[in-house]
């Protein structure tokens, strides 16, 4: 009796052991599993950020657009566009050009086009660059929007909140850009203001990351997605090629911020000028006349100088 109890109490710890250590191995072959999951979805997903899941979008049937063959100057995608039966981005838009237009204007243009493809889509491809700098040209010929590109970009840029691109009222023009993003967005910017059009988004005046749901998403047409934006035009009427007639001003403002109220007393510094500008020289005091030296004698308060010493330092009477 007593070795029997021996034995069952030594059997009962290594059957627990070993049941623990078969859990542990289940564990650890789930865990692994998790981990290549993961691995391929970051692979798959991150990777090539404008690839977007059919499945996650509901469709039915995807198709790869390509600009226009007759706009100007046309670049071939860098990134397939993924469009549904459910997207309507409506006509291509007419090519927009500076032709004609002054130094100063195209450097504005140019330079406010620049600002808000890099702060807005600069780790986009280069089809989402396009598409952005193509919402901006949109806005330009819409009668909703001012009709030059400065204003466009930075229209409600004088309040803190409830601009119309965000990176002109949350700070983000602090940051020094980056030399190599910053001539890719300008290569996309001159190629949109000589006359490139991108065809895949339309007439599209909207759009916001996929990260956000604004309230204004479901009141607008959807015009597709590249990269990490979707994309929206006007419904109705107001979306249609008739309703893109304004003309361009050819007036461009500073290519900055509007001021906002706390900073209207400080007069606005072209960026143009700022690095060529000489600075004022400083005045010079003149040297006091006699009449001056005596005046100022006359106030001179009582001292205790040696009487000897007390005309030193004035003006010798001939």
């Amino acid at each position: 009796m007593i070795s029997t109890s021996w034995t069952i109490k030594r059997r009962q710890p290594i059957q627990y052991y070993r049941r623990r250590r078969a859990l542990q191995r289940r564990c650890a072959a789930a865990l692994l599993g998790l981990c290549l999951i993961a691995l391929q979805l970051t692979y798959g997903l991150h990777a090539e950020p404008h690839r977007i899941s059919v499945n996650d979008l509901d469709a039915s049937e995807t198709s790869i657009a390509t600009p226009a063959p007759d706009s100007p100057a046309s670049p071939t995608p860098s990134a397939p566009f993924i469009t549904q039966s459910r997207f309507d981005p409506g006509p291509a838009a007419a090519a927009f050009s500076l032709q004609g237009m002054s130094a100063l204007t195209r450097f504005r243009a140019t330079l406010c086009l620049t600002s808000a493809i890099y702060y807005e889509a600069a780790n986009e491809p280069d089809d989402g660059q396009r598409a952005v700098a193509q919402v901006i040209l949109n806005r330009v010929r819409h009668p909703a929007y001012p009709h030059n590109i400065c204003d466009v970009i930075y229209q409600g840029s004088e309040r803190a909140t409830g601009c119309q691109f965000t990176f002109s009222c949350d700070g983000s023009t602090a940051r020094v850009p980056m030399s190599a993003p910053w001539a890719r967005a300008r290569r996309h910017a001159m190629e949109a203001l000589n006359g490139y059009v991108h065809a895949p988004i339309g007439l599209a005046t909207h759009y916001h990351t996929l990260a956000v749901a604004p309230y204004w998403g479901n009141s607008l047409r959807k015009a597709g997605i590249i990269g990490a934006h979707i994309f929206y035009r006007w419904p109705g009427q107001a979306g249609e090629a008739p309703a893109f007639t304004a003309r361009y001003t050819g007036l461009e403002p500073l290519p900055i911020p509007h001021p906002r109220a706390a900073d209207m007393l400080v007069a606005p510094i072209d960026p143009l000028f700022a690095g060529t500008a000489f600075p004022a020289l400083p005045k010079v005091a003149s040297a006091p006349t006699p009449e001056s030296a005596t005046a100022a004698n006359q106030w001179t308060p009582d001292s205790n100088i040696v009487e000897k010493y007390r005309d030193s330092g004035k003006w010798i009477k001939d």
